[in-house]
């Protein structure tokens, strides 16, 4: 892949002439200090992307950030300084800036740094070699462990050893699995996976809500179904939320729906029935959206396992009843990927424009109403109107005056 870099600069040099950040970078290279743009805005930058934000690195320190910023009348927030970090906050924006360190303590989670001026040493503390490019505010890239050469061959490598930074930071195993699955091409890189694999017992020390927020970037990821796939061969996925994974099913169901939904993915990859929709919000503590979403899906898909072909309109319209639209869809989408059947099947694709299309239907009767044509409140209207709505729906979800009023009647006939 041929990157935006024209003699080892930054071929557009426009992004460093933007407000914020040239403001952010004139303020900390002088007086013997410097400041580049690092981590995943150079990369994104050099692939031709726009950066989500922008992180720098200084050889200032906190204290020196801080009183800088004081003295010019910026906005900032100490946001980790015991690591080096304070957040500068210019004309609405914010840029994290971090002082340059070593670790010189880890236990897995955390570290314990040291502050230094080199460059190259904050460069090999890095996790990916993607990852540890830096611009300086000439446009100079500068390259300490090969990953130009990576990131143009679409190659996600650990920097040095492989378990070390593994062992420094447990999440980097999944951070390898998203990074590998956004940038990568091909299999997953062999020193890496091997090392995942050593010491995937290490997953088990990170916080579910760490997980969660990782999981659901690979997910939505360009080749997330693809190397959650060779993940789970290595035993890298059931262990994240304790149950059993189907990356094939994934895979369908990314091509049947191809848009970026991550908790449809989710369902995917590990929901076939309520229990596991349960497990999945405890294990990863997923927000109330995201568990009620999971659990009202696998409760819609329990009539449709084993389905070669879709259910009828019918049954499909008594879906959206009683299920509502987004649970119905999510249950039909899931049942054409157990199905097996091609993404592009006409009945299946039919079964969907129906689900996406048809309004909702709404039971056209009232407890009110009841009430107003002779029936006690209490009880009686409760089954009255459960009554009710099976002969609603029985009779085709019918919205004519003429016959609605015969279904009411008849009704109240057999409640008399």
């Amino acid at each position: 892949m041929t990157l935006a870099l024209h003699d080892g600069r930054l071929a557009d040099l426009s992004v460093l002439h933007t407000p914020p950040l040239a403001r952010a970078l004139a303020l900390l290279n002088s007086e013997g200090e410097e400041a580049r743009l690092v981590g995943g805005a150079v990369r994104d930058l050099l692939l031709g992307d726009k950066p989500g934000d922008f992180d720098l690195a200084t050889t200032a320190t906190p204290e020196i950030v801080m009183a800088r910023a004081k003295a010019a009348g910026l906005a900032f927030a100490p946001t980790g300084v015991q690591h080096g970090t304070v957040t500068l906050i210019l004309e609405g924006a914010t840029i994290e800036t971090t002082s340059l360190r070593e670790d010189i303590e880890t236990d897995g989670r955390r570290a314990k740094v040291r502050f230094g001026r080199d460059f190259v040493a904050d460069a090999m503390r890095r996790d990916f070699t993607i990852n540890a490019l830096s611009l300086d505010a000439a446009g100079l890239v500068h390259d300490y462990v090969g990953g130009l050469a990576d990131l143009a061959d679409r190659r996600v490598r650990f920097i040095g050893d492989a378990r070390q930074r593994i062992r420094e930071d447990f999440l980097r195993i999944l951070r390898f699995l998203r990074f590998s699955a956004r940038f990568g091409e091909g299999g997953l890189d062999p020193a890496g996976l091997s090392a995942a694999i050593a010491e995937r017992a290490g997953l088990a020390t990170l916080s579910a809500e760490r997980v969660r927020a990782e999981l659901l970037k690979i997910l939505v990821a360009r080749r997330g179904p693809d190397v959650l796939g060779l993940a789970e061969i290595a035993g890298l996925v059931g262990p994240l939320f304790g149950g059993v994974a189907y990356p094939a099913r994934l895979a369908r169901l990314a091509r049947i729906e191809p848009g970026g939904d991550a908790v449809l993915r989710l369902a995917a990859l590990a929901v076939v029935v309520r229990e596991d929709a349960q497990r999945l919000r405890e294990k990863l503590r997923l927000s109330n959206t995201e568990g009620d979403r999971l659990d009202a899906a696998a409760r819609a898909l329990e009539s449709l396992h084993g389905l070669t072909v879709p259910p009828s309109l019918g049954d499909l319209r008594i879906a959206l009843f009683e299920r509502g639209r987004t649970a119905a869809r999510d249950a039909l989408r899931l049942a054409h990927a157990d199905s097996g059947l091609a993404e592009d099947a006409p009945r299946w694709q039919a079964a969907h424009r129906f689900l996406a299309d048809t309004p909702e239907p709404r039971l056209p009767f009232t407890g009110a109403e009841l009430v107003a044509r002779g029936l006690p409140p209490g009880r009686q209207v409760g089954a009255a109107l459960k009554a009710l709505q099976a002969k609603w729906i029985r009779a085709g979800f019918p919205r004519e005056p003429e016959r609605l009023a015969r279904l009411l009647a008849q009704a109240l006939e057999e409640i008399d």
